[in-house]
């Protein structure tokens, strides 16, 4: 159990949080208990650290106080599937969608991936980057402090590099701490259609080495499914992945089970994503190799799946997490609060699940160590307040749960949002 810090080991904290509703997401046990909610509790944070979480009788003094009676303080939230670099959008796309027109098909006649591969190419870098900030800003205005993010618009060395780069000069510049992930492996370019071997060739004899080289990624993804890239081709570029240094992770099952669940956890992967469809040996190879579930409400909604079940996933001890999956296609969101509660309403995820899912459980996933997710003291000054009694109201509201204070490395990021209406 976590102790205050006493006055004397931070005679003067930075920002003094005080009497709020705080779920530090740091507890043990079952999921209520390790949301770990606490009234009328206060936090402390001094430089990019906090210092004190317990009563305000114990407080440290600090040079500017919030007096939050009212609201609650989660740790900052974590996003751990998001594809922040790409110019364009597809709205023609979805209205065939919505028309019944399958994903798959119009990606077959060079739309899905291939369109946006197009326009992210076309852009200038300074695009790029203005784009991607501007989508991490909106990440953070509902509470997110840190994502995991990925390339794969760029399908190419240049533009796979230059995607990575973006990613990098984001977290450099504060606006999100991100963990970068390698997704050459995202689709076949239009100039290696008719040669796929060859682009799986450039893509682990080339591309891979150039990016390990100039350290732009953490991992390495895949997307393993009908339609994309095969459990062989998979193999292959993960395990190259694996001895470069990255962390592995993949696409899986969202259309078909190929048996990438498996290979992740065979490869001591970091999580598998998306799983609307995905066989009982699989769950339970993510379970003996602590693989986590990243669930993407945002996808299967649009592409009107039957989402996955979470009971599988709980009755086999695997932790899940939620992502917004925030892309042009499938997923154009930036509300992870949202996810959270789509979540609990379609795949069956408790609320307390769905909080540790944005939270302790997302830095799992998106491979964020050092108390990522979590409040405790010595852990990173990242939280996010939001003007609600009950922290449970992230996924008990449908949208719109904008923070409206948030702190990212001891620095506030966001102040006076709208408050919540519940």
């Amino acid at each position: 159990m976590m102790r205050p810090m006493s006055k004397s080991s931070a005679e003067i904290a930075d920002l003094l949080f005080a009497d709020a509703c705080v779920a530090t997401c740091a507890g043990e046990g079952d999921p209520l208990a390790r949301l770990d909610v606490r009234a009328r509790c206060s936090v402390a944070t001094a430089g990019d650290r906090v210092v004190y979480v317990g009563p305000r009788e114990g407080a440290p003094t600090a040079r500017r106080t919030f007096e939050l009676a009212g609201a609650s303080i989660l740790p900052g939230l974590v996003d751990p599937h998001t594809h922040l670099v790409f110019a364009g959008n597809r709205v023609d796309e979805l209205s065939r969608r919505m028309r019944g027109e399958d994903y798959r098909a119009i990606a077959a006649e060079g739309g899905g991936i291939a369109s946006t591969v197009r326009a992210t190419r076309e852009a200038s870098d300074d695009a790029l980057f203005e784009l991607t900030a501007a989508r991490a800003r909106a990440l953070r205005a509902f509470g997110v402090t840190a994502c995991e993010a990925k390339s794969g618009y760029g399908l190419s060395l240049e533009h796979e590099l230059r995607s990575l780069r973006v990613l990098r000069r984001v977290d450099e510049a504060g606006l999100l701490r991100v963990s970068a992930t390698f997704l050459g492996a995202h689709a076949i370019p239009p100039e290696r259609r008719d040669d796929r071997a060859r682009y799986v060739d450039e893509v682990v004899e080339e591309v891979l080495p150039a990016v390990a080289e100039e350290g732009l990624a953490d991992a390495v993804d895949v997307y393993c499914d009908d339609g994309a890239f095969t459990l062989a081709e998979a193999r292959r570029v993960l395990t190259a992945g694996k001895a470069h240094g990255l962390a592995v992770r993949a696409h899986a099952g969202q259309f078909a089970d190929l048996g990438a669940v498996e290979l992740v956890a065979e490869l001591a992967g970091l999580s598998a994503d998306h799983l609307e469809v995905v066989s009982d040996a699989g769950v339970a190879a993510m379970a003996a190799a602590g693989v986590v579930a990243v669930l993407l409400p945002g996808a299967w909604r649009t592409l009107r799946q039957e989402a996955p079940r979470a009971e599988r996933f709980r009755e086999a001890g695997v932790a899940m997490a939620i992502g917004t999956d925030l892309n042009p296609g499938t997923s154009p969101t930036a509300d992870l609060p949202l996810m959270a509660a789509l979540a609990v309403r379609d795949a069956g995820m408790t609320i307390e699940e769905s909080l540790l899912g944005i939270t302790t459980a997302a830095a799992r996933a998106a491979g964020f160590g050092g108390g990522a997710g979590t409040l405790r003291v010595g852990g990173p000054a990242d939280l996010a307040v939001f003007a609600t009694p009950d922290p449970r109201s992230l996924a008990y509201g449908l949208g719109g749960a904008r923070a409206s204070l948030v702190l990212l490395g001891g620095r506030i990021v966001v102040e006076a949002a709208e408050p919540l209406i519940w």
